[in-house]
């Protein structure tokens, strides 16, 4: 049955040593953590090759971007997610706690990005050949804007703008870079890493398809995205769609049902193109890629798992809901849910999750999310929490656990 707790808040327990919470603080995550371990790495490089040759150089441009963009591809994502999560239970917690942050591989992106345009930028000026330096400079610009836009506070207030230049300038760097390596290998490897690099960023589009789909909108504010074309996607992954591919493309959780071919996507209004999506209901759309493995995916590390999610944060929760893999416990904040979502949604949760802590905000408030998060870990004896919300609940769930020396997880927003 559907528990409904009082406001009274559960006690916390009490933060962990100062050292162990600042090594839980976001600046430490292990996001930032991967990416200056590339720094680390190219400065080791630097130190042991000084002075460092223009090949050397452009060795250097080509490794770290090449981890940039192969960093990203599904197909390493979910080999990542694979190995990390082959783990068995009967390992040491804190050993399991830190293979459950795979999903931290942007750092590496980051990282080769930011460390091959340092690197360009040095080449860039050691260049003396005309036509050499006048792509390298058209190049350097492109991948310092491509850089500029993806900073935070850029992408957060104009993401549209910063898909759009990231998706562009990426392939227009791309062919620059092919002419740049043209006008300067000086032997085989160059072009064979660069075609690699090149294939990756071509394999997901090479998927590129226009689906159909049927559209149920049990309110105005979400509706179930239907899909059966041939594809049923493991849970916990998720497919990217859109209604004009060359301009913008959203993710979001598949839904396999357990036995049933197809899937599901649960769309809630959240901007511009959901709001269309839930007005309009199309019959076709796009999709490309490979279904890609998700934060969530990191359950099977531990004995029992708690999942928290508000609003239609339950769309990722679902499928790992309905596959019951782990023991797990659903605590589910959110508006109305049978208005919002359906009594059909609502009873497939229930039915899975008797004893889910579903709160209605519509009735009882806000409530103090890290303190139901907290006693549903405790009452069930779980080893972690994994918590899908808007990011500042997030944080506010994940921090707040991991400082009290709970393994807490949630997506990082990172693309």
């Amino acid at each position: 049955m559907t528990t409904e707790l009082s406001r009274t808040s559960t006690p916390l327990p009490p933060r962990t040593s100062l050292p162990r919470r600042l090594l839980k603080h976001p600046r430490l995550m292990h996001y930032n953590r991967l990416a200056a371990t590339v720094f680390l790495v190219n400065a080791v490089c630097l130190y042991a090759s000084w002075p460092v040759t223009e090949q050397g150089m452009a060795h250097a441009v080509l490794a770290n971007l090449t981890l940039a963009i192969l960093i990203r591809q599904q197909y390493v994502i979910n080999f990542l997610f694979r190995t990390a999560t082959s783990a068995p239970v009967s390992w040491p917690l804190r050993a399991r706690w830190t293979l459950g942050k795979v999903y931290h591989f942007g750092g590496l992106h980051v990282g080769g990005a930011l460390a091959g345009t340092a690197w360009f930028a040095a080449l860039t000026f050691t260049t003396d050949n005309t036509a050499v330096l006048t792509v390298s400079w058209v190049l350097l610009t492109l991948l310092l804007v491509i850089v500029a836009t993806a900073l935070p506070p850029f992408r957060s207030r104009h993401h549209d703008h910063f898909e759009k230049i990231h998706r562009f300038g990426g392939w227009g760097a791309l062919a620059l870079f092919w002419t740049h390596t043209l006008l300067t290998a000086t032997g085989p490897v160059e072009p064979a890493v660069l075609a690699l690099a090149t294939f990756s960023v071509a394999l997901p589009w090479l998927r590129l398809r226009k689906v159909d789909v049927r559209v149920e909108r049990p309110s105005k504010h979400v509706v179930l995205a239907r899909f059966d074309y041939g594809e049923t996607p493991f849970a916990g992954s998720s497919t990217a769609v859109s209604r004009s591919p060359l301009t913008e493309w959203h993710s979001f959780a598949n839904v396999p049902s357990p036995g049933s071919p197809g899937f599901r996507l649960t769309i809630s209004r959240a901007g511009d193109w959901t709001g269309k999506f839930i007005d309009d209901r199309p019959t076709k759309v796009w999709v490309k890629g490979i279904t890609t493995a998700g934060v969530a995916n990191i359950e099977v590390l531990f004995s029992k798992v708690v999942y928290v999610a508000t609003g239609s944060g339950i769309g990722p929760c679902l499928p790992h809901l309905l596959a019951a893999e782990v023991p797990s416990r659903l605590v589910w904040a959110t508006r109305d849910p049978r208005v919002t979502y359906g009594d059909a949604l609502v009873d497939e949760i229930l039915a899975v999750q008797p004893d889910a802590v579903v709160w209605d905000t519509s009735r009882h408030g806000k409530p103090d999310m890290v303190a139901l998060a907290y006693a549903a870990y405790r009452d069930f004896g779980a080893e972690a929490v994994i918590c899908i919300s808007n990011k500042k609940l997030t944080w506010q769930v994940v921090h707040g656990l991991e400082q009290r020396g709970i393994p807490a997880y949630g997506a990082i927003w990172d693309s």
